[in-house]
């Protein structure tokens, strides 16, 4: 077997309003979108800078939910920009909640984490210092000895 592509596929309450909240927030571009004469959202496709993600309606009668059905999120997304305080910022100006303030990490990145409207997290960070997987490793042992001061 070859794998060729993966793409994450979110099912949310309200796929048009979800549509613009990306569009809007992320300044994504939407590709395409399959509806129902009812309105319903069966498919959309955002293009996050070369990256696809894929979104629909809940579909409760085939067991596709969203994180608002369930009452939560046991995953979350990473974005990787340019800057995270300002991509966060204009996340929560189009209605996200922060999770986790921007901050610097012992793994090389700035980061925090929002909810967006629909119940999906987004961990937005950008690079600060490059930082080999050895060094990493040294790294968060210290931290997970509870010396922070020697995490970085």
């Amino acid at each position: 077997m070859s794998i060729h592509e993966l793409f994450p596929y979110l099912r949310v309450k309200n796929a048009g309003k979800a549509i613009e909240f990306y569009t809007r927030a992320f300044g994504v571009t939407e590709k395409y979108r399959l509806t129902e004469p009812s309105g319903r959202i069966g498919h959309c496709e955002l293009d996050f800078g070369g990256t696809l993600v894929m979104l629909s309606e809940e579909y409760p009668e085939l067991g596709f939910v969203g994180p608002q059905t369930i009452g939560g999120t046991s995953m979350s997304i990473h974005l990787h920009v340019d800057d995270c305080d300002a991509a966060i910022r204009r996340a929560v100006a189009e209605g996200a909640q922060v999770i986790r303030e921007p901050s610097d990490a012992f793994y090389g990145e700035r980061s925090g984490t929002v909810r967006d409207p629909f119940g999906h997290e987004w961990m937005i960070g950008h690079s600060i210092e490059d930082v080999t997987p050895e060094e990493m490793q040294r790294r968060y042992d210290a931290l997970m000895q509870g010396d922070g001061s020697k995490a970085c």
